[in-house]
């Protein structure tokens, strides 16, 4: 799913973004990440409807975690890169495939001096395209064409580590997600209603309390005015990684309005099914 699909009877709303066009965003209300999570990278991939860009967490040295719906559907490689400042301002810079048709083909160079990498997308098999809360299963990964050096691997959480944060601790939990792009803000003119923006195109993270734990999902709440956290995830964050005392426990998946700032449904990584298919690309959990 690229752009907005109705779920189960409730709007929701995917996180991937179509590249840097129109009215784009990421994590709201959040801080420039610098060098905090330098394994968490940007996603660039093509698909028959365009270009489109998601985050991604490296956990091996050649292996991507991201959203299923990040991979569903690629033409042609995925282009990652872990810069942390992409662009400040127009243009970006970013690679464009000579046939979009047939997406990126892995040598393609950026403008710009950002470092670029190159990889296959793969989806898990499960994968229920939004339709099936039991069945969720929104992961997937991109392995890339060469070890990704100097970058240290996040760790993935144990197997079910978030049982033990259910309710009531949940919502004293406090969680970190890591995406691309910039905060919801109002405009400079026009309409003073808080809106996503395409630039500075960065890598941000926001402080999330939890709010609901499912076999499938986590969701937290990504408002802003709450004082327990400090934002939350919007178009462009989608694959994106949330921490938890260190360990990956989920990947962005969607969200529940326009404007990013309610509750935030995150596909848990520490559940049995999508650790057992991620074992199949050399990625274990912590012990």
């Amino acid at each position: 799913m690229r752009r907005s699909r109705a779920l189960l009877a409730v709007a929701a709303f995917a996180f991937s973004l179509t590249s840097l066009g129109g009215s784009a965003g990421a994590i709201t209300d959040g801080t420039a990440d610098g060098e905090a999570h330098p394994n968490v990278g940007m996603l660039l991939y093509y698909t028959s409807e365009g270009r489109f860009r998601c985050t991604g967490t490296l956990v091996t040295p050649t292996v991507v975690l991201t959203a299923a719906h990040c991979t569903d559907g690629t033409v042609g490689k995925t282009m990652v890169t872990f810069d942390s400042v992409i662009a400040e301002e127009p243009p970006s810079g970013l690679p464009v495939a000579a046939d979009p048709t047939a997406g990126f083909q892995g040598d393609e160079q950026p403008t710009s001096g950002i470092t670029v990498h190159y990889g296959q997308a793969y989806t898990a098999p499960g994968y229920s395209n939004f339709t099936d809360l039991r069945n969720w299963n929104d992961y997937a990964v991109v392995v890339l064409d060469e070890p990704v050096v100097g970058i240290t691997p996040a760790s993935l959480a144990p197997r079910n580590y978030l049982e033990q944060f259910a309710q009531p601790k949940l919502n004293s939990t406090l969680f970190t997600s890591v995406g691309y792009c910039t905060e919801v803000r109002k405009p400079e003119a026009g309409p003073q209603k808080p809106t996503p923006m395409s630039y500075p195109l960065i890598r941000r993270y926001a402080v999330e309390p939890g709010q609901k734990l499912t076999p499938q999902i986590l969701q937290v709440n990504g408002n802003g005015n709450d004082v327990r956290g400090t934002g939350g995830t919007c178009f462009g964050d989608s694959g994106g990684p949330t921490f938890l005392n260190g360990y990956v426990v989920t990947v962005t998946s969607y969200g529940y309005t326009s404007n990013c700032r309610y509750i935030d449904g995150l596909q848990r990584v520490d559940i049995g099914i999508a650790q057992d298919w991620l074992a199949t690309f050399g990625v274990v959990p912590a012990e």
